[in-house]
């Protein structure tokens, strides 16, 4: 095995749970955190527990419903579409000529 490649072992590595749990274990880093340990997981308590805390169930279905209303249905899309099209279709100019006026006035504004 080559010398100098590995990481440093901590045997007395402190790991801290969201709970208050404090156990040591080995580990290539001196201190870590998780939010689930054996003294709080419901597989080991056997106690159903959500851990999910922050509501991130409710802030999802308010999301939800917030994008919903803003959600437009393929027949508006259309007609929004329709009329965009329209007014560009409106605001071109119909002849040469006027395309001629129009680059001309564009011209004397630079």
């Amino acid at each position: 095995m080559q010398t100098k490649i590995h990481p440093k072992w901590y045997e007395d590595a402190e790991v801290k749970c969201a709970c208050g749990n404090i156990f040591t274990v080995g580990a290539t880093q001196p201190s870590y955190e998780v939010d689930v340990c054996s003294a709080c997981h419901p597989f080991f308590t056997g106690q159903m527990k959500f851990v999910d805390t922050a509501g991130r169930v409710d802030a999802f279905r308010a999301r939800k419903e917030r994008a919903m209303k803003t959600v437009l249905s393929k027949a508006e899309r259309r007609k929004i579409k329709r009329v965009k099209k329209f007014q560009e279709e409106t605001s071109r100019p119909d002849t040469l000529e006027e395309l001629r006026k129009v680059g001309k006035k564009s011209k004397k504004k630079s």
